[in-house]
């Protein structure tokens, strides 16, 4: 019940960020340099999802029926999908430095990172395999964390 709970309020807070930047008119990015970093994260998140297909989409992070996916962007991060949210939103706080900015993606962050580790105690035990390849995938930037 904890992991349910706490997943739906991480996943509450960094919808919350989210909505918070774009009525800031903060969300997409005016640097060309960030710009190019959103289209890449906006990449991977679809590269994400079409990997690891329709199986989930759910409001609580927990493990979906099928073997664990380790393939396409899988094969480097643990969680590509929560990653390019944050690459996005990391964009558009370069683009605007302000204070709220800074703390709402860091809440974003916090939020998104929550719904990680309580879905990794799902994924370890729904999959043997899921400490192994989480010993050698980094959870969102790949080879460092």
């Amino acid at each position: 019940m904890i992991r349910k709970l706490g997943s739906i309020i991480g996943f509450g807070i960094a919808v919350l960020g989210i909505l918070y930047l774009f009525e800031k008119d903060w969300i997409f990015s005016i640097n060309p340099i960030t710009i190019v970093i959103q289209i890449c994260a906006i990449g991977l998140m679809i590269w994400a999802r079409v990997t690891f297909g329709l199986r989930s989409f759910h409001l609580i992070a927990n493990a979906t029926k099928g073997e664990l996916i380790t393939t396409g962007p899988y094969r480097w991060l643990r969680h590509p999908i929560y990653a390019s949210i944050i690459y996005f939103s990391i964009a558009s706080v370069i683009s605007f430095p302000y204070l709220s900015a800074i703390a709402t993606v860091i809440l974003i962050s916090g939020g998104l990172y929550l719904r990680m580790i309580l879905e990794e105690k799902s994924l370890l035990l729904s999959y043997d395999n899921y400490e192994e390849y989480s010993k050698h995938t980094k959870r969102i930037i790949p080879f460092i964390f």
